[in-house]
Formats: structure tokens, C-alpha cells, sequence
């Protein structure tokens, strides 16, 4: 809702309150302002001209030269470009050193060899939306009235001297979708008074029920349907003022009849809609459901199909509007239009809303009817509407009106006692302190004791329990005023347990180690769903899929993962590397409802290191991702635990793959993408592992123990091993260190040959083993025994023998 503080200050004073205090006090209780716009802010000097002399320019076909009374001693002459620009029209100038929106400066010109002083406005040139200027406005200048005072202030007298309050109201605050609503808001706010509009009108003799009768067939919709009748009306535009509020509000000007219903729906709050009574098509309106099939065309002449949900005004044959939505293009106020038929009714708000979605119709009326008017607006807003239109139409408004009236809406009434605000509140709240917040609010309120009965004005239909009064009485009295207490109950401050610990240390190790994370479906196609699948079990199917691309349920995240590089790899970003934490779905024999497992898997591809300064490049290999996982599970205090065996599995490299087990038990695999698929996929090498993530982040992980700083000097010794080529350097070293005992401390391979000079089916590897003793240096004999131990070790368990 937009509300102008001008405006609103035809119903309140507002003395004393500047637009912005007033938005900062709305908004505290309770209402939020979401903006205070200056209509005119950065304009300056635009005055009132009159247009005496104008004619074509003479070097140009599309321009005109003008001489304007601007109200200072000589006239001005002026170039404008404006098709509809004419002598005797009263124009905006914007003077030489006007200032326009965006900081645009008018400064003397010469255009086509003749000299320009200022400059005639549009009104859009002005800072009026386009869609807010009326359509005879929307291309050239705006033509004022021709009483408007010359030299006058031309943004005073379109009303733009304002401040625009836009207003964020909740569903049930209906009430304030209304000028009045917003000022019985404010004036309880501020402890003011509420000054209501004249209504009064002088009527002629004639009656509106000889010209109209009503008759009302669905009366759940339409309890009450109201009509007056005004003659003579002479069609024109409407008053600046009144067009100048409409737009601050956001709608656009059209004529002084349709303008004056609209006036009426901000005002009041209650929509109204103008036929033409001489074009309506009989002297009868028979409000009813539709008939399926039923067609109208409405005034954005579109035609629309009707079905028994939507209420119709009618003529008695055909429809001429939808009740509470659109009017229809048969009975529309026109140009010769003489007679107006005014409608004012209290509709249904589910069968507005009803017609408005199935049409795709949403108003500033359907939108008030759906939350809820008034009722007892439906009547003064009618009678204000008739004044106006006589006011400022010319129009005779017929004596009374022609109506049915089948609505009992009573106003709520409510007690509630002093004794339950203040418990709700935390406050210490008086009697009277409380009476005259209900009092300022203009509802009816009488005590006995401290027992509040309180009566509640139709306009706030949200009022209905207790606890409305009691929101009602702290919102006025002020939330910041509120104490501020904390709850008594015992309470347990949230934390995350170790599992979710974890769960982010992997991700940050991963994160901090070059990898991106990536989040894709759980739902994989039946092709996929169980390649690269750690337990293999029977897939789930969706009862219901959207695709058959997305039909399973994963049991892996691999394939998915693929996918991502895939994507990335066809877009020219050849390294890629990425990982994810999330479910796989393993269906449980008799059960319907899955095991979830949560997985970690990652997938690398292209370069893993690039220095081009240094001339050194690094592509992803099998060590990089083993290495990655050994950081990671040394982050996790489980290096100790895990071992790489190698395996063969489908869709992986046959020589490039290892399974990785914790504590003996498999966990997942490491290992390239079988060359096969990295072809179909167009991938170059790729790497990828997936890891069950409950089974290592569950595992029993030793304390944390500190060794001193060894102050003894250690011993290293190499041996080269000759193996069958089938002997592993992982099986090999777990030999080595088994033996070797205390005294050693490390064990690393460090080379590998399979050459010419060795016998066939055999292998060389090489380790470096490192002894020390943190408690004293050792002796050559000492590092001497427990490494013939090693060699002897060796050879008994793996057949191995000493290089010569």
C-alpha cells in the first residue's frame, strides 16, 4: 500500500511529524514501512508556462518553435520536439538552471540555428512512471488546466511535492489497504483525532430505485449490492489534485469518472465500478453464479470463458462484469457516457479469489475483496463517490438507491481482563492505561473491575480473540517499552556432536587440498545406478519418477560426480577436481523405506600442479588421490589403520585401482577411470575414489599422545629386494616393519626395476628404513641385529633375497 503523507494529512495531523518519523513509528508498531520515497526529489525549478506563440520551426520538420509566459517579465522562447504542443495550452517549463531526474541541467541551447531557453516537460521527463501517465499523456507533454496560474510551481500542482510511505501489510491487516485504515492507524499512534470526509449531497427529486432494480440470486456471495444513479454527468479530466494522488499511488489516471471510483477504492477502501447506464441493456441488474460456458468480454477486451464458480453481474441476459474482478466492455463509462449506474457491494472474498485466479485477474479490487472490506463502508463509500462525481462530473445523483441488503455482520465484542495483558506482556499495565489505548484505537470499550469488554468496529475483521486485544495493547504500548525477560525453562545449549565435527574437518581438509564441492541428485537412471557401487544390493525405483534419467535411487556417487567433470570438461576447464559428501540408498530385505549410508567421493582430472614460470606442469596421477586420502585419514588420526590392497574393478583401470581397508575391514577404493569410459565420456585421465563416510568417521580413533623431540641421532639403512613380480611393496613393508620391531621407525620404498639383468619373473624394490632409539644413540651392532632380523624376516615370508 502507498500512502502519501499529504494526503494523509486530510484525516490526521501530522504536525510536528516529519514522513520519515511517521514511517519509523509505524513500522515499531507493527506495520513495516519498507520505504520513504521524495516524489520530487532532485527537481527543482519547473514552473507553470503558457504557450502564446508557437510554430514549425524553420530549419526543421519535427520541431516547434514557441514563446511561453513563464509569470517573469518577458516571455521565453522555447524549442520543443512534442507532437501535441499548441498555442493557449498551460505547460511544465523547466526553466534555464532547472535541475530534472538523474541530475539532468536545463541550460540554454541553440538547436537548428534558433535559441532554446528552457524546456517544455513531459510528465514522464518529470519522474512519472510511463505506465502512470493517462493515455492521451503517454506520448508529448502534459497539458494542465487552463485556470492553472502561470509561473506557478508545476510539481506543487501535480501533487509531487510529497512523500510516498509504502507500506508491507501482513494478510490480515486489510484494514490499512485504505487512506482511512491508515489513518485511524496513525491517529492511534499519535493519540489524534480522525477527521472522516464529507459525504453529504444535495439529491433531485427523482428516485434511483425508478431507474434500477435489484435482484440478487446468490446472496452467500453478495449479502449486500448497492446502486445509485447519476445524470447529466459530463465526461472530462479529472481534477489535478486527484489525478496527482493516483499516481502517487500507483495508478493511472483516466477519466473523472473512472478516477473518482478509484479515488474511492484508496480512500475508503471499498471498490466500486461505473456502468453506463444507458448502454447497460435493461433497467434491471440480476446478480447470479455464471452459467458454464458462459462468455464476457471484459474492458482489457479480452473474452473469457465463465464456469458456475464465478458471480456475474448481469443485466438480466448477459453478463456486464465480474463480480468484484473486471467490468465488461458492453456497459464501459465512455466519452458520451450521460448516466452513470454506480455500484457498491459487499462481495464474498473465496468467490473473488476464485474468478481472479481462474482468470488470471489480479486487481486493486479483487485484492480487497479477497482479504476483506468493510461492510459498513459499502454504503459511504457509495454516497462520497456520488458527491464527487456531482462535484467534479456535473452529475445529478438521484434520490436514495436502489439495493439489496441480506448482510448481518455484527461488530465482535470481546472482553478480556487487565489481569491476563499483563501476564502476557510482562507489564505492569494500569486500567486506564489500557482504556485509552483501546479508546485511541476508536474501539468501544467499557470496565467493571479490571475486566475489559471491548467492541470492536467491523473495519478490523482481524480483531476476534483475546489475544488480538492483547497484541493490540503491546503494540501500542510499544514493543521497545516491553521487558525483556529469558525463558525459565532448563535448556541445553546446541552443539555439534563429534560425527558432525568430523563430517567438517573433511570437508575443510578436502576443500583446503584443492578440491571443489559439488552437490548433485540422488536420483541416477538405471544404467548408472549400480556402476562403481561399494555394496552391491538390488536398486531402488521411484513409484512415481519425472524421467527415467532420474529414476533410481543411487547407490553410488561416482557416476555423478563423472557427470560434473564431464559438464566442466565441455566448457574448456580441463582440471578439474571436485568431491561430495552425501547419501547412497541400499534396500533393505522387507522393508520399504532404504538404508541411507552417507559416502564421501571425489573425481580429479588434468593438471594438478601448474607453475608455466617455471616450465613445470603435473597431471593428475594415481599417487595424487592416494596421497590426498592419506592426508586425509592422517587428519583424522587413522594413518595407522588404513591399508591400499590392490583389486580390480569394473569400470576402473585394471593396474591403476586399490581398495582401501580400515582396520582390515573395506571401506572403498582409489583408482583411474578404465580408459573405455574416460573415451566415451570424453575425459582425458581421470581419478576418482569413493569411501563409506559412517564407517571412518565412527571408527575408534586412539588418544592423542605427544613424543618429545627425538635428541639421539638415527641410523638409515637401504636394502634392494629381489621378489616375484607378484610380491607387493605394501605386503613387503608390512614384513619390515613387523620385524623390525621398536627400533624401527620408518619405512619407505623408494625404487622399483624390472629390467634386462633381472631374471625373469622377478622384481626389485627398494626401501630405506630408518632406526632410532629416543632414549640413548645407537651402536652399529645394535641397528645390526634387528636388521638381520628383517632380512631374515623377508626371505622366510616372502621368498625375498638381497640384490647383489
Amino acid at each position: 500500500m502507498f500512502v502519501s503523507y499529504r494526503w494523509l494529512q486530510d484525516y490526521v495531523d501530522l504536525s510536528g511529524v516529519s514522513p520519515v518519523e511517521l514511517a519509523e513509528k509505524i513500522t515499531k508498531s507493527g506495520i513495516e514501512v519498507e520505504g520513504v520515497t521524495i516524489l520530487n526529489e532532485g527537481i527543482r525549478d519547473v514552473v507553470i508556462g503558457h504557450v502564446l506563440e508557437c510554430e514549425q520551426h524553420p530549419n526543421a520538420d519535427k520541431l516547434n518553435k514557441c514563446l511561453v509566459d513563464i509569470g517573469e517579465e518577458e516571455p521565453v522562447q522555447i524549442i520543443c520536439g512534442a507532437a501535441n504542443v499548441g498555442k493557449g495550452q498551460k505547460v511544465a517549463v523547466a526553466k534555464v538552471g532547472a535541475v530534472l531526474p538523474g541530475n539532468f541541467k536545463i541550460k540554454k541551447a541553440k538547436l537548428r540555428g534558433e535559441e532554446s531557453n528552457g524546456m517544455i516537460c513531459s510528465l514522464q521527463e518529470l519522474g512519472i512512471e510511463s505506465k502512470l501517465v493517462a493515455k492521451e499523456y503517454s506520448e508529448g507533454i502534459f497539458v494542465f488546466p487552463e485556470d492553472t496560474e502561470v509561473g506557478a510551481d508545476a510539481i506543487a500542482e501535480l501533487g509531487r511535492d510529497d512523500h510516498v510511505l509504502e507500506l508491507g501489510l501482513t494478510p490480515n491487516r486489510s484494514d490499512c489497504l485504505s487512506m482511512l485504515g491508515v489513518a485511524y492507524e496513525v491517529a492511534a499512534i499519535l493519540g489524534r483525532g480522525v477527521n472522516l470526509p464529507v459525504t453529504a449531497v444535495s439529491e433531485v427529486a427523482e428516485k434511483a430505485a425508478d431507474y434500477i432494480k435489484i435482484t440478487v440470486e446468490a446472496i452467500e456471495d453478495n449479502p449486500l449490492y448497492v446502486a445509485k444513479v447519476i445524470k447529466t454527468v459530463k465526461i472530462g479530466p479529472a481534477p489535478l489534485w486527484m489525478q496527482g494522488r493516483l499516481m502517487a499511488a500507483g495508478i493511472r489516471p483516466h477519466n473523472n469518472v473512472v478516477d473518482i471510483t478509484n479515488y474511492i477504492l484508496l480512500e475508503y477502501g471499498q471498490p466500486l465500478h461505473a456502468f453506463d447506464y444507458d448502454r447497460f441493456g435493461s433497467k434491471e441488474i440480476v446478480v447470479r453464479r455464471a452459467k458454464n460456458g458462459e462468455i464476457i468480454e471484459t474492458l482489457d477486451d479480452v473474452k473469457r470463458e465463465l464456469t458456475e464458480d464465478h458471480l456475474v453481474i448481469t443485466n438480466g441476459t448477459e453478463p456486464v462484469a465480474i463480480a468484484g474482478v473486471m467490468g465488461g466492455a458492453n456497459s464501459e463509462v465512455g466519452r458520451d457516457t450521460t448516466t452513470v449506474l454506480l455500484e457498491s457491494a459487499y462481495f464474498a472474498g473465496r468467490t473473488v479469489r476464485k474468478a481472479s485466479k481462474d482468470h488470471g485477474l489480479r486487481s486493486e479490487a479483487s485484492a480487497r475483496f479477497e482479504k476483506g472490506v468493510d461492510p459498513n463502508r459499502v454504503r459511504a463509500a457509495a454516497e462520497r463517490a456520488a458527491a464527487l462525481l456531482a462535484e467534479y462530473a456535473g452529475g445529478e445523483v438521484l434520490e436514495g438507491s436502489a439495493e439489496v441488503d441480506e448482510l448481518d455482520i455484527e461488530p465482535a465484542v470481546i472482553s478480556i481482563s487487565l489481569e491476563k495483558i499483563n501476564r502476557v506482556l510482562g507489564t505492569d499495565l494500569t486500567v486506564n492505561k489500557v482504556k485509552d489505548i483501546f479508546e485511541r484505537l476508536q474501539f468501544g470499550v467499557s470496565v467493571d473491575n479490571d475486566l475489559f469488554t471491548v467492541t470492536v468496529p467491523t473495519r478490523r475483521g482481524d480483531i476476534t480473540i483475546e489475544e488480538d486485544l492483547i497484541e493490540e495493547a503491546g503494540r501500542l504500548f510499544g514493543y521497545d517499552n516491553l521487558p525483556t525477560t529469558l525463558p525459565v525453562v532448563a535448556s541445553t545449549p546446541g552443539a555439534l556432536t563429534d560425527y558432525q565435527k568430523k563430517r567438517r574437518a573433511v570437508r575443510r581438509y578436502l576443500e583446503g587440498a584443492g578440491l571443489f564441492q559439488a552437490v548433485t541428485y540422488s536420483l541416477t537412471s538405471a544404467e548408472k545406478a549400480e556402476q562403481y557401487a561399494l555394496e552391491k544390493r538390488e536398486p531402488i525405483r521411484l513409484a512415481m519418477p519425472m524421467s527415467e534419467e532420474r529414476s533410481i535411487l543411487r547407490l553410488s556417487i561416482v557416476p555423478q560426480l563423472l557427470e560434473v567433470l564431464k559438464h566442466n570438461v565441455a566448457r574448456q576447464l580441463d582440471s578439474v577436481a571436485v568431491y561430495e559428501t552425501g547419501s547412497v540408498f541400499l534396500a533393505r530385505a522387507g522393508q520399504e523405506l532404504p538404508e541411507e549410508r552417507e559416502h564421501l567421493a571425489a573425481a580429479i582430472t588434468g593438471l594438478w600442479q601448474s607453475h608455466p614460470w617455471q616450465g613445470e606442469k603435473k597431471p593428475v596421477d594415481f599417487y595424487v588421490i592416494k596421497g590426498i586420502l592419506e592426508g586425509l585419514f592422517a587428519r583424522l588420526s587413522l594413518e595407522n589403520q588404513v591399508e591400499f590392497r590392490q583389486a580390480s574393478l569394473d569400470g576402473l583401470h585394471p593396474g591403476r585401482t586399490a581398495e582401501v581397508y580400515l582396520s582390515g575391514e573395506k571401506v572403498g577404493f582409489i583408482g583411474q577411470v578404465h580408459p573405455a569410459v574416460q573415451k566415451a565420456m570424453d575425459l582425458k585421465e581421470t581419478y576418482v575414489c569413493e569411501l563409506s563416510l559412517n564407517t571412518i568417521l565412527e571408527a575408534e580413533v586412539a588418544p592423542l599422545q605427544y613424543e618429545a623431540i627425538p635428541r639421539f641421532p638415527s641410523i638409515t639403512r637401504d636394502i634392494a629386494l629381489v621378489v616375484d613380480t607378484e610380491k607387493t611393496a605394501g605386503e613387503l613393508g608390512a614384513i619390515i616393519k613387523e620385524a623390525g620391531g621398536k627400533l624401527l621407525k620408518e619405512v619407505h620404498v623408494f625404487d622399483l626395476y624390472e629390467g634386462e639383468r633381472m631374471e625373469a619373473g622377478k622384481k626389485s624394490l627398494a626401501f630405506s628404513l630408518k632406526y632410532f632409539d629416543p632414549e640413548r644413540t645407537l651402536a652399529d651392532e645394535d641397528v645390526a641385529k634387528t636388521h638381520d632380523k628383517v632380512l631374515a624376516a623377508v626371505k622366510e615370508k616372502a621368498g625375498a633375497t638381497l640384490r647383489g
